[in-house]
């Protein structure tokens, strides 16, 4: 994961993004950690192997960070104010193959 990341977040800082959410990460846990110095990630899976979701947002608005909402191991909300607005990120993995009807 330290690669993948570090990457990530050198991808960020090249291309001046603030949020980014990504999917099918299978990592497993719930946890949030600095990356790359400048970002924090917020993610959450169950397994390991599949799914799995991340919000990465820039170091200062991890500080504006209200709720981490983790739903599942394809769904989580990171809601934060931003002057004087509330702001849902959401990251959802929603593959269309071996879904039942309801997902």
């Amino acid at each position: 994961m330290t690669v993948k990341m570090r990457e990530m977040a050198d991808l960020m800082e090249r291309r001046k993004v603030d949020m980014f959410c990504v999917q099918e990460t299978k990592w497993k846990g719930s946890k949030a950690r600095k990356i790359g110095g400048r970002f924090k990630l917020f993610y959450h899976g169950v397994d390991g192997k599949i799914n799995g979701v991340g919000v990465i947002l820039k170091e200062e608005y991890s500080k504006s960070v209200v709720e981490v909402k983790r739903v599942s191991d394809r769904v989580m909300n990171v809601k934060l104010e931003a002057e004087g607005a509330m702001i849902n990120v959401i990251s959802a993995y929603a593959p269309q193959v071996g879904c039942e009807m309801v997902e």
